[in-house]
Parts: structure tokens; sequence; C-alpha cells
């Protein structure tokens, strides 16, 4: 066969394409791309999606790749990102080189090659969202994140280009109103407008928009933006009657704009609010008002109580997902009425709410059959009894996230094991009256689990990992600051779990070079590791970890004394796919850098 192309001369183009878009990975299709000319030709063609960072050239960038990838759709630029434009870019031939080189004056003309101009130059400017829109006209998805220099002149002559947009962030742009405004006039498809952090939006931009894609308009998102009050939230109500989601935080709200909302917009499922200003009044609006309300977010609340709350579970019988979050004023009342009235709450996270207790919970086990993910943040008055009465009602609990629950200790953990089976995920941080019977409880029953976290419980020992390793298959296993695990727990995981990927084992003063040669030998799949703070381990134990390892991407080692400069050579001279190793500066030698380049993340400290 060879010297004959039995696939260029027999499939056209369209069909190349076709196969293109079928491949599983991004990896397969750059493999693809680098067989022919042709094939990178076509296989461009595929390419839906493009992210890049906004510092270094990104008005030349966007140009570029603007020739290269003609069905772009989703573009997302990110200033926090950086990026360098290639030298040979451009270069290959003379009409893309002379685009570009024009690209370059048309940009310092408009600088006027000044000293400020040069700077700017290396962040995306309104010449880079003219080249956006020229070269991207079936564009449907936009992210600018805090790209400053961006203005409404170039959101402007973006929106007439890209009249099929659909989703728009402007996170941290300090685009004005006039910028808003002709999104609004011209892009009538819009669905999905992001514009939180941008300060120099007023009610006027926000107004004019909604009376231009009222009728599209899905999301919204406002935050810190000062100059946005009730008025922007009324003209909302009253023209975007399509509005499912609405997340809000600032303090220049009140229950004006929020009732509009909610009296407006009958369609809304997804309400987010951080907004001091708004009371009960707001929520029992929205009780009454919004009727397929699902999920709830409230942040931060100072003036809001059980009343608000109670509204919330008579009304929203549909609400699937609920946040409260520091939300001084709620006690199991509250909680109670949500419980009680929506059974169709599969998530529930309460976040530092300390008049939240053991009867609220009680009330969330007993009536919250459908529950899978329970998240408890900071909560010193739930005791074991609310967590025993969870693991008798909510037998589908899949995930159950635990934060400094003083109270709760190893009876509400083997509450959950014996009642919730199907537990996947359990994550478990500072509750110190949790110890090793407890989640040998786990172990026992939940042979599901695949997710297990217990950071900082220092009475979980060895033998809860012995149980963990017998009865569960784990992918992902954070035992960090567990002092009383040592080598025969992380022995028994890794010849339990040959499934595992993920292992964080810093801070434990007991481990050692015998269990770093176990996961080396039992654990192929590993790819990230996290060893800080081991004092035991050593050189010896990383050859054992990384001679069959040969996936790691990350190994974080800082503060092992018994590590030296061979062992971090060892680490990346052995692990193909290597992408980080986090160590102290002084432990990498000049052979090391010249090998690695940018792996290598230093923790600097002093000698």
């Amino acid at each position: 066969m060879r010297g004959h192309d039995w696939i260029n001369t027999c499939l056209p183009d369209e069909l190349v394409v076709e196969i293109f878009r079928r491949l599983d990975s991004k990896r397969s299709r750059d493999a693809c791309s680098l067989v022919c000319r042709r094939w990178l030709r076509l296989e461009r063609l595929t390419r839906a999606t493009i992210r890049i960072g906004a510092t270094g050239s990104p008005d030349l960038f966007v140009h570029l790749l603007s020739t290269r990838f003609s069905n772009v759709t989703n573009v997302h630029i990110d200033e926090r990102l950086s990026i360098s434009l290639p030298v040979h870019l451009g270069r290959r031939r003379g009409v893309e080189n002379s685009s570009a080189s024009s690209l370059k004056l048309n940009y310092l003309n408009v600088n006027n090659g000044s000293e400020e101009g040069d700077l700017d130059s290396l962040c995306l400017s309104d010449v880079g969202l003219a080249a956006l829109g020229d070269g991207f006209p079936k564009l449907e998805k936009l992210s600018l994140i805090w790209c400053s220099n961006v203005t409404s002149d170039g959101l402007a002559s973006l929106a007439q280009k890209c009249s099929s947009l659909k989703a728009l962030d402007l996170q941290g742009c300090y685009v004005g109103d006039q910028g808003l405004s002709a999104v609004g006039q011209c892009c009538k498809q819009l669905e999905d407008l992001n514009l939180r952090f941008c300060e120099g939006l007023t009610d006027k931009g926000l107004i004019e928009l909604a009376l231009g894609v009222g009728k599209s308009l899905k999301s919204l998102g406002v935050a810190a933006c000062a100059k946005i009050t009730d008025s922007s939230m009324e003209a909302v109500g009253s023209h975007c009657i399509s509005l499912e989601t609405l997340s809000l935080d600032s303090e220049f709200i009140h229950n004006q704009g929020v009732l509009a909302v909610a009296e407006g917009c009958p369609q809304l499922k997804v309400l987010k609010l951080q907004c001091i200003n708004v009371t009960d009044d707001a929520l029992e609006a929205v009780g009454a008002s919004c009727l397929s309300l699902e999920l709830l977010a409230l942040y931060s609340f100072q003036r809001f109580t059980d009343k608000g709350l109670c509204a919330i579970g008579n009304g929203c019988k549909k609400l699937r997902n609920l946040t409260l979050s520091d939300c001084y004023f709620l006690s199991d009342k509250g909680l109670e009425s949500i419980a009680t009235g929506c059974k169709e709450l599969t998530h529930l996270e309460i976040n530092g709410c300390h008049n939240i207790g053991t009867l609220g919970i009680e009330s969330v086990g007993r009536s919250c059959q459908r529950l899978t993910e329970l998240s408890l943040l900071y909560c010193q008055r739930i005791g074991d009894v609310g967590l025993l009465q969870v693991g008798e009602g909510c037998k589908f609990l899949q995930a159950l996230h635990l934060v400094d629950c003083s109270n709760l200790g190893d009876a509400a953990m083997r509450g959950i094991a014996i009642g919730c089976s199907n537990l996947k995920k359990l994550h478990i941080r500072r509750c110190y009256e949790i110890g090793t019977k407890g989640i040998v409880a786990v172990g026992e029953h939940c042979k599901s689990l695949t997710d297990l976290s217990i950071r900082f419980c220092d009475r979980v020992g060895d033998e809860a990992l012995i149980a963990i390793a017998d009865g569960c298959s784990l992918h992902y296993l954070n035992v960090s600051g567990c002092h009383q695990i040592g080598d025969a727990g992380v022995i028994a995981i890794a010849r339990g779990c040959p499934q595992l990927c993920y292992l964080d084992v810093s801070v434990l003063q007991n481990l050692g070079d015998l269990a770093m040669a176990e996961l080396g030998e039992n654990c192929p799949l590993l790819k990230e590791i996290v060893l800080s703070h081991c004092r035991q381990i050593t050189d010896v134990g990383l050859a054992h970890l990384v001679k069959r390892c040969t996936m790691l991407e990350s190994c974080h080692m800082v503060y092992c004394s018994g590590i030296t400069s061979a062992g971090v050579a060892t680490v990346v001279s052995s692990c193909p796919n290597i992408k980080k190793v986090l160590v102290e500066k002084w432990k990498v030698s000049q052979r090391t850098k010249r090998r690695a380049g940018s792996i290598i993340s230093y923790l600097c400290v002093d000698l």
C-alpha cells in the first residue's frame, strides 16, 4: 500500500470533516491534523471553540486565528491567561503576512505609538474585537473575562457583525451603556448575559438591552455594578418574560427590584441572591409567583428570617436545589418548612447558619427522600441524631460534605453508612469527633464509594483505610493531616484500590517509603499525588513510586526533608506526562531546570 493514498483520492471534504467531528478527544484531532496539509485544513473546519489568553499580542492573535478557523462559534478570551504570539505565525503565506502587518499598523495608529499604547497592546482592545467580528461572523458564544481595554465602541462594532450571538460574558470589562445598548439592538437572539464587575454600566444601558432582547433573554448575572439599581430590575421584570436564571450580588438592589422580577418572570427557575437590602417581602413574592423555581441560593442575608423561607416552602414545590450561606436569622423552623413543602429537593447546602441545628436536619431526613447531596459546613449545632435521621430517610444520598461540625461523631457516620449504601462521595474536614469506627462502617456498607476525603480528622487511623480498601474501589483519596495514618493504611489502599487517580497524604509524619513502593507497584493510573510535609519519605520511595506510575502529572513535595535534588530529578525524568512539580527551589539542580522548564513550581524558603 505504500505510495498509494486510498483516503484523500476517494473521500470528499465533507465526509472527512464529518469523521474528524466524531473523534472523541482533542488529542486525536490534533494528531490527524499533522498527517498532511489537506487534513490540517479540514480539521480546522471542525473546530467550534477557541480559548485563548488576552495578554501578549491578543489583537493580532485573534486575527490570525480567524483566518484559520472559519467555523468557530464559541470564543473564550481571558486576560488573566497569557499568550505569546509565535514568531512563525503569519509568515508562511504572503497574504496572511500582509494581513498581520496591516493589523499591526492599524493597531499602532490607534495608539499613536505612545508608551501607554505599547503597554495597552499587551491586552485585547477594540481592534481585536473588530477582528473577532470580521473573522467569526457565525459567533454564538463570547466570553471576555477582565478585558479591561475593551470599550463600548468595540462592543458595538462586534454586535453589528455578530447578530447571531446567544451568550455574552463581560465579566470585569469596563464597557459602557452605549455598547450594551448596541447588543440589545443587534443581537436579537441573546439568551445569556453576564455583567459581573462591569463598573461602567448604569441603569440606562441595561434598560435599553432589556427593551431590545427581552423576548429572548433567559439568563442574567449582575454583581458589583454600583450604578445598576431597582430601575433596571423593573425593566427586566417588564420585558424579559422568558427569564429563567437571575444572579444578583448588589447592595443597591432592594425589595422593589426583586419583586418586579418575581411578578414579571413566571418562568424563573434559578435565583441566586446576595443583596443585603432584600428582605422577607421579596422572598414572599418569589414563593407566590415563581412556581417553577428549581434552584435558590441565598448568601449573606442580614435582614432575612424564617418568614421568607416558609413562603418558599409553601409555594415553590418544584425546588430541587437550596443553598443557605451565612443566613444568621434562619432557624430550624424555616428549614422544616422547606423540607415539608419541597419534596423534590435533591441538593441541600447549609453553610454558617448558626441557628440551624439538629431538629432542622431531622426534618430533612424525614421528608426529603430524594436527597442526593448534602453539605453541612460550619454547623456547630447539628448533632448525631440529625444525620441518623438522614440515614434512615434519604436512601438515595450519593454525596455528603461535612466541615467543622464539631458535634458529629462516629454514631452519625455509622447511621449514614448503614442507611445510604449508594454513597459515592464523602468529604469530611476538621470533624474531630469522627474517628476510625465511623470510617470503618463506611467501608463495610458503602461499596459504591469512589471519592473519600477525611482531612485533619486526627482520630482516624490505619484500620479505617484497611476497611475502605477492602470494601471500596477509590479513585480519589485525601487523608491530609490524619496523624494516626501510616504505612499500613496507605499500603492497604494501594493494594485494594488499583483505580486510584488522586492521593493526598500530606502532613503524615508516620508515612514512609514502603507505602510509596506499594503505590508504585499497584496504582498505575495515579495522576496526582501530594506528599508535602511527609518527612520520612526519601528519594528511594520516590524512585519506587514513579517506576510504574507513568501517568503521573502532578507531584507536590515541599518540606519533605528526606527528598533531595536527586529525587526531584527522578520524578522529572521518569514521568513522561508530568506537568507540575511543586518543590523548594534549592532542591532543583541546573540540569533538572533545563530539562523540566516550566513544569517545576517553586516554594521559596529562606535557609
